[in-house]
């Protein structure tokens, strides 16, 4: 399994504009003064034409999103690996594009809690698998030569529903669905000239964590020989005096033992029902809060430092930003950066 960060900043961070100049307009200027050796160029004259060539580019501060790989096919073409993403950021789309990646090559996503800066890229998702006509093999051969709205509403019986092999999966707790439901109902309820349109219509739901029976209900995602289970872990991320809003981050148990957890959005430190999924993790991401003003629905590193038991902080990969934080050395496993990737177990 592999884990890569594609995002690693706090919800609301924003990056910054540079000026640079483009490597082929440095060679371009360099090419043209060894043509042209008779043209002598003044201090000023070299000033003024590569202030000509600077152009002013954003470098971004991507909010905290994950990809996970694993070693079996994906849903998309049979081949190796299948893609989850964990959230999906404000939007996601830009920091797919940052690794060369899209939406058609990501198989599900898994959505923790139903907060903008987690869900805000499913209107994306939702929509470009769903007019990607080649996302799957199987939706090719489903559609045919038809366009996909034409299909949904010639299959009556099934109105806005495609086969579960023709999109994305999306696993989700149930306590999470009907709030996500709600959330992202305005951007993907309708499609043109299709009547009954749904969440289901765009993704395979697949509900994890414990049911309406009781039990408790996880997914085991082969990784080669081996095979990774995914759990979802409750912790409360935040606690109104009328509302709450709860996160259900991931706890995934590989088959020889090994435990990676990824709380997602955690409230203070470690509340005490997760110190147990704490020790036993042999790695965690661990949400960072570094801003003057902590929120409090997020540990902040003043916390992680100064009160993190310190078995538990040698675990901890830290990310979700502003700044990045100043901690002793050795203190903590990593300070993650956009695009850092780990392969386990």
């Amino acid at each position: 399994m592999k884990i890569t960060a594609i995002g690693v900043n706090a919800a609301f961070s924003t990056g910054e504009y540079e000026r640079v100049i483009l490597e082929k307009d440095v060679y371009a200027l360099l090419s043209q003064l060894i043509e042209t050796p008779e043209v002598k160029l003044t201090k000023e004259d070299l000033q003024s034409k590569l202030a000509q060539l600077t152009k002013r580019y954003y470098n971004p501060k991507w909010h905290s999103n994950f990809l996970i790989e694993f070693d079996m096919p994906s849903k998309r073409n049979g081949k190796a690996p299948y893609r989850l993403l964990l959230d999906i950021g404000g939007d996601v789309r830009h920091a797919l594009k940052a690794i060369d990646l899209s939406s058609s090559q990501i198989d599900g996503v898994y959505i923790s809690h139903p907060h903008n800066d987690h869900i805000g890229g499913m209107e994306y998702m939702a929509l470009t698998t769903l007019f990607n006509p080649f996302y799957t093999q199987a939706k090719k051969e489903w559609l045919g030569d038809e366009f996909i709205a034409n299909k949904l509403f010639h299959e009556q019986k099934t109105w806005g529903t495609p086969p579960g092999n023709t999109k994305p999966d999306l696993f989700v707790h149930k306590k999470v669905l009907e709030p996500l439901r709600r959330a992202v109902g305005p951007g993907v309820d309708t499609v043109q000239g299709v009547p009954d349109v749904c969440l289901e219509t765009y993704f395979d739901i697949h509900l994890v964590g414990k049911q309406e029976d009781g039990t408790t209900v996880t997914h085991v995602f082969q990784d080669g020989e081996e095979h990774w289970k995914i759990k979802p872990i409750f912790a409360m991320h935040v606690f109104s005096s009328s509302e709450e809003m709860p996160s259900y981050g991931l706890s995934l148990q590989y088959s020889t033992g090994y435990n990676v957890l990824m709380p997602t959005d955690i409230q203070y430190m470690i509340p005490p029902q997760l110190e147990m999924h704490y020790r036993k993790a042999n790695k965690i991401y661990m949400d960072c809060e570094t801003s003057p003003f902590p929120s409090g629905v997020h540990p902040h590193i003043s916390d992680l430092i100064n009160h993190l038991d310190p078995e538990i902080q040698k675990k901890c990969l830290l990310y979700h930003y502003d700044g990045v934080p100043d901690v002793p050395e050795g203190m903590f496993c990593g300070i993650l950066k956009a695009g850092d990737s780990h392969i386990y177990p």
